[in-house]
């Protein structure tokens, strides 16, 4: 690389001047003179200017040259350094302006499945399961992901099996996993176009709607309530005119882009009692894509393992008394759009799809699920919340009930890796661990096991 000594060093030999000359003549040291042309030393300006003038060369051009070697030397990633220089140049070409083209270039990029905050979301632990699974089973044609919520490890799934079956009973999450998994017809071009258009959307020339008189100024600041509102209800009023693989980009865009700005500290329980911080409601698509082996259901999980033929069955149900369905009311009520009627301070609407893995019944559930799964592999997500100090928090399936239940369907590994666990304030842990079953299903030890359960 040529650095300002080089062209230096070039341009006095050009014109004919030893290096001893340019010392008597300008009283700089010999040494530093020699250690400035080798790259060892940069030349202050001062220096540089007696020099461009003893040169009879243009200053400025030598002081550019000199400010480039400041910038390159500094860099901690030189594989970066065409890039770095292209954002340095457009910072100064753009100044205060600058903030809105990086804006503009990140609201380009699509939103990662795994961006959702969701209790019990596996997303950092999906590296570690799907490495258990390669690991403990074999010939797996067909997965299930019977309890999918965030859908992580289903994502994780589609790249390495013939067929996958997503499965939630959450209508959000339904939507969530066909917007960005189900095959279907769809234009970038024109959901880029509708969402541009809502993200050039005045909040103060918009009326008050459901959403708004309801949400604003408790779960989202009331400006940006009104503008989910209204665009909630355009997407259903072009409902029309988009494939249903489109509806349901849109309806997972908004689901997604409005989840950070929601004034809770995860889900929709409760709201945060503080004055809500206005923040812009700008869009972004979320990153849909098109798969052949995947199929999608909205069923009760233990109807739907009476009806399906698998190779493996990962399970991660709720485990405590806390319902998903309440937990996440809000999208329920953004995605059916019937507008209900509220209740109670958190606004929740009628209860639907409650789980009985939340009740006291959820061990005999849990047997009744895994006795009817037509399946070689059941995979099976705990964690040690059991111990809990918090009522709701306590797990209603105790973990020497879940391994003697899967005990009974064949042999069954146990495999922990700890992690953080979702904390509303009054559950301690100095070890929370993730716990891992891969039960190899023995059938008839397993028919033989729950032999009344099946005559259910």
């Amino acid at each position: 690389m040529y650095t300002i000594g080089h062209i230096l060093k070039e341009i006095r030999e050009e014109i004919g001047h030893p290096l001893q000359e340019v010392q008597q003549k300008l009283n700089i040291d010999l040494t530093l003179l020699s250690k400035i042309e080798n790259g060892k030393r940069l030349p202050t300006i001062e220096q540089l200017q007696k020099l461009s003038k003893f040169y009879n060369y243009d200053d400025k051009l030598l002081i550019i040259q000199r400010e480039s070697d400041k910038i390159t030397n500094s860099f901690e990633y030189p594989e970066l350094a065409i890039e770095t220089l292209k954002v340095a140049e457009d910072k100064i070409k753009y100044g205060n302006k600058y903030i809105q083209l990086f804006q503009d270039t990140i609201y380009q990029k699509p939103i990662s499945l795994e961006s959702r905050r969701y209790i019990g979301s596996k997303a950092k632990l999906t590296e570690w399961i799907m490495n258990l699974i390669d690991k403990e089973t074999e010939n797996i044609g067909t997965f299930v992901d019977i309890f999918a919520g965030t859908a992580s490890i289903a994502n994780q799934a589609i790249k390495k099996y013939n067929r996958v079956i997503i499965n939630d009973i959450l209508n959000a999450n339904n939507v969530v996993y066909k917007g960005f998994f189900e095959k279907g017809e769809w234009s970038k071009n024109k959901l880029h176009d509708i969402i541009t258009s809502y993200n050039t959307l005045d909040a103060d020339l918009i009326e008050e709607n459901y959403f708004s008189s309801n949400f604003g100024g408790k779960f989202y600041e009331h400006n940006t309530a009104k503008l989910i509102g209204y665009i909630r209800q355009d997407i259903e009023n072009l409902k029309p005119e988009l494939t249903e693989k489109e509806y349901n980009i849109l309806l997972a865009t908004l689901i997604y882009n409005i989840d950070k700005l929601a004034n809770t500290v995860g889900h929709f329980d409760a709201y945060i009692k503080k004055p809500i911080k206005p923040q812009p409601l700008r869009l972004r698509l979320i990153d849909a894509q098109n798969f052949e082996n995947v199929k999608i259901y909205r069923e009760d999980a233990n109807k739907l393992a009476q009806k399906i033929k698998s190779d493996l069955v990962y399970i991660d149900p709720p485990y405590n008394s806390r319902q998903y369905n309440r937990f996440y009311h809000l999208y329920e009520t953004l995605v059916k759009w019937d507008k209900p009627k509220l209740y109670g301070v958190a606004l929740k609407p009628a209860p639907e799809n409650s789980s009985l893995y939340c009740t006291t019944k959820a061990k005999n559930t849990f047997e009744h699920l895994v006795s009817h799964l037509n399946t070689n592999f059941l995979v099976v997500s705990y964690n040690n919340t059991y111990n809990s100090k918090s009522h709701s928090s306590e797990n209603k399936i105790k973990l020497e009930e879940i391994e003697s239940i899967l005990k009974k369907c064949g042999k069954t590994k146990v495999f922990e890796c700890s992690h953080r666990f979702f904390n509303t304030g009054k559950t301690e842990f100095n070890d929370h661990k993730e716990l891992l079953f891969i039960t190899e299903v023995d059938e008839k030890r397993k028919n033989k096991s729950f032999a009344s359960l099946l005559r259910w």
